[in-house]
């Protein structure tokens, strides 16, 4: 099921958005300021963006700005303000639609459908595939999203997989606590980088056959973690 992220600060047109939405089968989820948005919207999966732009605190204009800076995903800016320089604005700064309040709810729903199927074949014919990455009995399917240690899935959360991929990517390169929290949560993202160790502990604890001897990811003291070199995970 697709996920939409619906950033607006009036409780009742979120509501609604979100009525007419689950009622055409997408999930959705509402954040009701710019700065929460702005972090969902880049940490989160989601199919399309719904985008208010009078927010409390950051503006949607801002919101949209960090959104395109990070990550590629649809942004429909859904507004009340009518005037052309806004919609001229949105659309400069990286809106791939602008939707005036009020809104009829087919249109809506067949707005977010259509830039959803266009981003699909865009995406698909712009980007190559990645390839499956396999170290001894660890397999890694990044176009999946699946794990497999010994022909047995393990289940890894959304950042979890893209901590292990990072680093799987990259063998035998050491990345600190910082630079695993700027590539996985974005510069911008607001938290504690001990965030980085305490997802790489879960992520041993589901891979590893001993966790406190860790095969595949080493922690190299006063430095950070890398991921062990091909060689050495040849079994």
């Amino acid at each position: 099921m697709k996920k939409i992220l619906i950033i607006e600060d009036n409780r009742e047109i979120a509501e609604m958005e979100q009525d007419f939405l689950e009622a055409e089968d997408f999930e959705t989820e509402i954040a009701c300021d710019g700065a929460n948005g702005a972090r969902m919207a880049i940490d989160g999966d989601y199919a399309l963006v719904l985008l208010d732009i009078m927010l409390p605190g950051m503006d949607g204009f801002q919101v949209l700005k960090k959104i395109r800076e990070r990550k590629e995903v649809p942004v429909l800016i859904v507004s009340a303000k009518r005037e052309e320089t806004d919609k001229i604005r949105g659309l400069g700064i990286g809106a791939d639609d602008y939707i005036t309040k009020p809104f009829s709810p087919g249109e809506l729903v067949a707005r977010v459908k259509s830039h959803i199927k266009r981003f699909e074949r865009v995406s698909a014919l712009a980007m190559p595939q990645k390839k499956d990455m396999r170290f001894g009995k660890l397999l890694i399917e990044p176009e999946k999203h699946r794990v497999f240690v010994d022909e047995r899935e393990v289940v890894l959360t959304h950042k979890e997989f893209e901590v292990l991929e990072f680093l799987a990517e990259n063998p035998g390169i050491v990345f600190s606590r910082e630079q695993i929290f700027d590539r996985v949560w974005s510069v911008d993202a607001i938290g504690d980088t001990s965030t980085v160790m305490v997802h790489i502990n879960r992520i041993r604890s589901k891979i590893e056959k001993d966790p406190s001897h860790p095969k595949y990811i080493e922690t190299i003291r006063g430095t950070g973690y890398r991921f062990s070199e091909l060689d050495q995970l040849i079994e």
